[in-house]
């Protein structure tokens, strides 16, 4: 009995022991971790202290950074990699415990005694108790590949030919490009992100593929043949690919808004049409590798989600695609409206800085790196368009509709004040030399001159208005766009009210002449009524009515050429066929930026 309550005190002490080890582990783990997520939690609740040394704008951003929930498993990734590993204390081997029970019952004469000692002393269990003992002081260290093997030649490792089994929707693509090396090879060149292949992670870019369920492939249309008749089940066998130079630039993922449409079906150039990406201008693009220089790989944001992978051209390729233009295009032609077309030949024109909107307006922009923010109020709202399409109009009812939210600014002018005329009610007056000055030095959104004299809106004073906390309307020259959609202080939100009909677009001349808000008039010189008289149009009236239709076909076209080139600055597109209705969907669009989130670009928040 002595020797029994020996060893029951051994295996006690021993798992006393163990235990205290573990509970001292636990403690010096509980210490360290989740540090990261309470400093994340700390910054989150605190934001309002905040508020008196940064912008509204970077909180918001900021805000919607620490709720986002990918950033929040990157803190609890980081939280896990930081933690101290799990030291393995030194474990008392089995066998040890064994010889002392032995030595401590040899001598006993306890028939059950007796029976442990026969037992513990067979053949069968003392092979599974040093098994035992090999497990549980075995160290997880596992040799790393010799880096010699992965510098042999091929026909030396032979053995690194492998066979993997793919699972595939038959409806959905496996997602690969291969293309056929020097030496004949069937290679993989190109894995798409989130495609079926890649989820999957068992193939990898530069093997070659021999065999596809047991049937060898030497070209890439042998390939989809036995790939399109697997169905389900895919078995390939793949050789020993040749590992990259490293050149190549790193994989990058970003958020792109695609500034023209795409339709792979009609791309020469694309390696495989399957697995091109339309898109359509304006849609929001993840950019998940940018490593091949002429195709991105991409997914197109729906809503929430993610769409299928699929290839894009690359900004590099488009660019060279839109520049070149073959001699027999030399032409720019101009969409037919109301049953006009325009087509005129290219000339060489040389660059004046005066001028220099009608260059900003032919630059080449096909992509945008955007970000997504919460929801918050612009800063400015731009309405564009021709002239005579309501502009004014609606800039004056959206200020008088909520006066502490909006507000305009008041331009300047080097005209001397007329009589009962204030300064800074419809002008500030000001000299030319001081406009001229402030022109130079760029002080000015945009600026003109009329009559001899100069007129334009000063950058200082959208400033101001955005500093007292009201909306500034601006129903500027397209040609003020870049600097307003370049400039983190102005944030615009840019409506292109599109000319309607010939009826509606007649409809509101006359509104705008009745309220005054148009300075257009049918007035005509002596040049144009030599160049409409006819017998049948010889009366005043009916030179007039030629004027206004002609007139009305300007405008048109006008809108037309004038949404084609600043597009890329546009918001959103309303056709002012009804002007309560247009008014309605000015106030709803403006709504709807206080309470969804918002694609903007990259340069206004970082």
């Amino acid at each position: 009995m002595a020797g029994s309550v020996c060893g029951c005190t051994v295996l006690t002490a021993l798992l006393q022991q163990q235990q205290q080890q573990q509970q001292q582990r636990r403690a010096r783990r509980q210490n360290t971790v989740n540090s990261g997520t309470a400093a994340f939690i700390h910054v989150r609740e605190n934001l309002e202290e905040l508020g008196k040394v940064a912008e509204d704008t970077d909180l918001l951003f900021l805000k919607g950074l620490l709720d986002s929930p990918v950033v929040t498993s990157l803190v609890k990734v980081q939280d896990r990699l930081e933690d101290p590993p799990l030291s393995v204390e030194p474990v008392c081997p089995v066998c040890d415990i064994v010889d002392e029970i032995l030595h401590d019952f040899k001598l006993s004469r306890n028939e059950n005694a007796r029976e442990l000692v026969s037992l513990l002393r067979g053949s069968h269990l003392k092979a599974l108790l040093e098994t035992h003992d090999a497990v549980a002081t075995r160290r997880d260290a596992s040799p790393s590949p010799d880096p010699l093997f992965l510098t042999m030649p091929t026909d030396e490792r032979a053995d690194a030919v492998r066979v993997v089994g793919l699972r595939r929707n038959p409806d959905e693509p496996l997602g690969l490009t291969v293309q056929v090396d020097e030496s004949g090879n069937l290679i993989i060149a190109r894995i798409l992100g989130g495609s079926t292949a890649a989820r999957q992670g068992l193939l990898r870019i530069g093997e070659v593929i021999m065999e596809v369920n047991g049937q060898e492939v030497h070209t890439p249309d042998e390939l989809q043949r036995a790939i399109h008749n697997a169905k389900d089940n895919l078995s390939l066998k793949l050789g020993p690919g040749i590992a990259g130079d490293g050149s190549r630039p790193l994989k990058s993922t970003c958020y792109m808004r695609a500034l023209f449409d795409y339709d792979p079906s009609e791309d020469t150039l694309l390696p495989c049409r399957e697995i091109g990406l339309p898109f359509q201008k304006g849609d929001v693009l993840l950019i998940v590798d940018q490593a091949d220089p002429n195709w991105w790989q991409a997914r197109r944001t729906e809503g929430e989600s993610l769409g299928p992978p699929g290839l894009v051209p690359s900004l590099e390729l488009e660019e060279r695609r839109k520049a070149f233009v073959p001699p027999e295009a030399d032409f720019v032609h101009k969409i037919s409206i109301c049953g006009t077309r325009i087509s005129k030949k290219k000339k060489r024109k040389m660059y004046e800085s005066k001028s220099n909107g009608e260059f900003d307006s032919a630059e080449l922009l096909l992509y945008e790196e955007v970000a997504i923010m919460p929801p918050f109020r612009r800063k400015t709202l731009a309405l564009v368009g021709p002239r005579g399409v309501g502009r004014r109009t609606l800039k004056n009812r959206l200020i008088n509709s909520d006066p502490e939210k909006f507000g305009t600014i008041v331009p300047f002018t080097s005209r001397p004040p007329r009589v009962l005329e204030e300064d800074g009610k419809s002008y500030w007056f000001t000299d030319r030399e001081s406009m001229e000055c402030d022109i130079r030095e760029h002080r000015y959104l945009e600026h003109g001159e009329h009559g001899g004299h100069l007129y334009g809106t000063k950058l200082d004073s959208v400033r101001e208005l955005i500093r007292s906390g009201k909306m500034c309307v601006l129903d500027c020259s397209p040609a003020a766009l870049k600097i307003l959609h370049n400039s983190t202080e102005f944030m615009p939100y840019v409506i292109f009210i599109a000319a309607p009909g010939m009826e509606q677009l007649k409809s509101l001349y006359d509104l705008g002449r009745s309220t005054g808000a148009s300075n257009r008039n049918l007035t005509f010189d002596r040049q144009s009524s030599i160049r409409y008289s006819s017998r049948r149009a010889r009366t005043l009236e009916s030179l007039a009515s030629l004027y206004e239709e002609d007139d009305l076909k300007n405008t048109l076209e006008e809108s037309a050429a004038l949404q084609r080139a600043y597009e890329k600055y546009i918001d959103q597109v309303i056709v002012n066929e009804d002007f309560d209705n247009t008014f309605r969907q000015v106030v709803a669009a403006l709504d709807a930026l206080a309470t969804e989130h918002q694609w903007v670009p990259v340069n206004w928040i970082y």
